[in-house]
């Protein structure tokens, strides 16, 4: 028995990008660090907030190709001149993957109280009626 997959079936042509995607989505590492929320303001402005406490700026950096927008950081590594009696805050690299649907683009970030804030945004795209030609059998249809 072989797998079927939603892009084989019949009704569903051209689909086989979306298959490849949550593909992707899915071999992405999910440790849970950092922990992050998504938020909708309103129909279709969307936010990713990480918390990111104890990374500079210029520790971070946010990367967007080919729909995936990639969020990492990478802290100074000064834990050596450091002796700790315990530790409990995390300071570790990471890197977070989320892929945006066609449409959504990245508007903005900023990086407050901790918190590393992505703003995006869907632009709705406009609608387009086509008027199909019908050629006579033996005949390649124009465009």
């Amino acid at each position: 028995m072989s797998k079927i997959s939603f892009a084989t079936h019949p009704f569903l042509l051209g689909f086989d990008e979306l298959e490849r995607m949550m593909e992707r989505s899915s071999k992405n590492g999910s440790d849970g660090y950092p922990p992050f929320n998504i938020e909708q303001f309103e129909e279709g402005k969307f936010r990713i907030t990480l918390a990111v406490a104890g990374f500079a700026e210029s520790e971070l950096s946010i990367t967007l190709e080919d729909r995936q927008l990639t969020i990492g950081g990478k802290q100074a590594n000064m834990d050596e001149e450091r002796m700790f009696l315990h530790r409990g805050i995390a300071s570790r690299q990471f890197s977070r993957t989320f892929l945006l649907a066609e449409g959504v683009e990245v508007s903005g970030a900023n990086l407050e109280n901790g918190l590393l804030h992505v703003d995006m945004q869907r632009k709705v795209p406009e609608s387009v009626v086509q008027n199909i030609p019908i050629s006579p059998f033996g005949q390649e249809a124009k465009p």
